[in-house]
């Protein structure tokens, strides 16, 4: 009896899913699947998610997801449709709230619409089985890859970074709002290290199939806090994040009325309704040994790049790092006292890790940005507007001590003298505060 049991089984494992027999869809649920099936392979392929899941070894992110052809689309319809034809941009700024993606956004949501009319005009099934399971595999590594970019970035702490030597200086009612939140996020990179792993986390679980579940709705959490911090604090990543919900959402529509009776009625319930890619055993867990190596690619690169991006900020280091005050003054050898009418007047100097950065706080509490050259051997700094490359400036400078430095050179037909001394920046509050378990009232300023 054994023997034959075992057969049967073996028969019972290897019985096609027929269409024919699968439970039929409801109309609304049918027209959903189609439009979202359409919409977000379309948002996949034409955005910064691409980018995330088609890595390369060599650290460089494939420049397929913004063709001229998609930009001209969505320029136009910016131009007939939305009616603004002017004073957007097509180039990357590092938002995603461009005149140009709500364009796109528009561009698809029509195209999906379109096509979810043709596909309904053009089939007679009920249902979508094969579709759904395949489509599935390649929205939850879509997803899961995006997580995980955006959580490594987060894991070594590199998208919120410390707040900056200039940003210690400045006041901060002149914040913007997304300031205030990257800089509060940087101020404790071990808070940004945890949000980075439950990001992460979620892009992980995600793709890997009997975890999937469980890495749709951790990827839900992250991805709605996410696009609350977004919409509270004005970043522009909302329609990104927005995207991100709906996918999730998606991904987690099969399973709702198991979810909703486990957590909510606090009822039993039955296996997952989703099938296996394959009917056969051997079919099976090769596609899942499959969607593992592809998973532990993404991630092993994710892991390398983040490392590799950190070690390199943290070894670029400027010779003359630190802020600077302005003691002495002086222009065509006339002194210039630090006076808070004089707006104009250097009021420190500030020189970032970066060597080739340099930037000036005025009296006024502004600050003048510059391209920086040092040439430690010569002892010059030569100095670059970006905006204006034809403008430049060079100052010698010498150092009698570690604390202590002068610099004279031409600015502006100019001649600039000043004398500087290096302020213990590590002292600042925000900086030099730290951890502390036992506090007998709270230190809140």
């Amino acid at each position: 009896m054994l023997p034959a049991a075992a057969t049967a089984t073996e028969q019972a494992e290897t019985v096609p899913h027929s269409t024919e027999t699968a439970p039929a869809w409801s109309l609304t649920t049918r027209l959903f699947f189609r439009f979202g099936v359409i919409y977000f392979a379309l948002y996949v392929l034409t955005t910064q998610m691409l980018s995330s899941l088609v890595l390369l070894p060599s650290g460089e992110l494939p420049q397929i997801a913004a063709t001229k052809r998609a930009i001209a689309i969505f320029s136009w319809v910016a131009g007939h449709v939305m009616g603004i034809t002017s004073g957007f941009v097509t180039g990357e700024t590092g938002s995603g709230d461009r005149t140009l993606d709500w364009a796109q956004t528009i561009a698809l949501v029509a195209v999906a619409v379109l096509g979810t009319i043709v596909w309904s005009l053009a089939t007679r099934r009920r249902a979508h089985p094969t579709v759904q399971k395949w489509f599935a595999v390649f929205l939850r590594f879509a997803l899961g890859a995006t997580m995980l970019t955006y959580g490594f970035a987060k894991v070594f702490p590199l998208q919120m970074p410390p707040p900056s030597l200039q940003r210690l200086l400045e006041p901060y009612g002149s914040f913007s709002p997304m300031g205030v939140l990257w800089y509060s996020v940087g101020a404790s990179p071990a808070y940004e290290i945890f949000v980075g792993s439950a990001e992460a986390l979620g892009g992980v679980l995600l793709m890997i199939p009997p975890l999937a579940t469980l890495g749709a709705l951790i990827t839900l959490a992250d991805v709605t806090e996410i696009f609350v911090l977004n919409m509270t604090y004005d970043v522009p990543v909302k329609l990104f994040s927005f995207q991100l919900i709906l996918m999730s959402l998606f991904l987690l529509a099969p399973e709702m009325r198991r979810l909703a009776s486990v957590i909510i009625m606090n009822r039993p319930t039955g296996p997952s309704p989703q099938r296996p890619l394959f009917r056969g055993r051997t079919a099976t867990r090769v596609a899942v040994t499959v969607q593992l190596v592809c998973a532990l690619y993404i991630v092993s690169l994710n892991v390398y790049g983040g490392w590799d991006a950190l070690r390199s900020r943290r070894a670029a280091t400027s010779p003359l790092y630190g802020i600077w005050d302005v003691t002495d003054l002086s222009n065509d050898g006339q002194p210039r006292p630090p006076l808070l009418t004089d707006a104009s007047r250097w009021r420190r100097v500030i020189f970032p890790p970066q060597a080739t950065a340099m930037s000036v706080q005025l009296m006024n509490d502004t600050f003048a940005g510059f391209i920086c050259a040092i040439d430690t051997g010569a002892k010059t700094v030569k100095l670059e507007k970006g905006a204006d490359r034809n403008w430049k400036a060079t100052f010698a400078y010498d150092r009698p001590d570690a604390d202590t430095m002068s610099i004279d050179g031409t600015m502006d037909g100019h001649r600039v003298q000043a004398k500087l001394h290096r302020v213990d920046h590590t002292k600042f509050m925000l900086p030099s505060r730290g951890f502390h378990w036992i506090q007998e009232a709270p230190f809140n300023r």
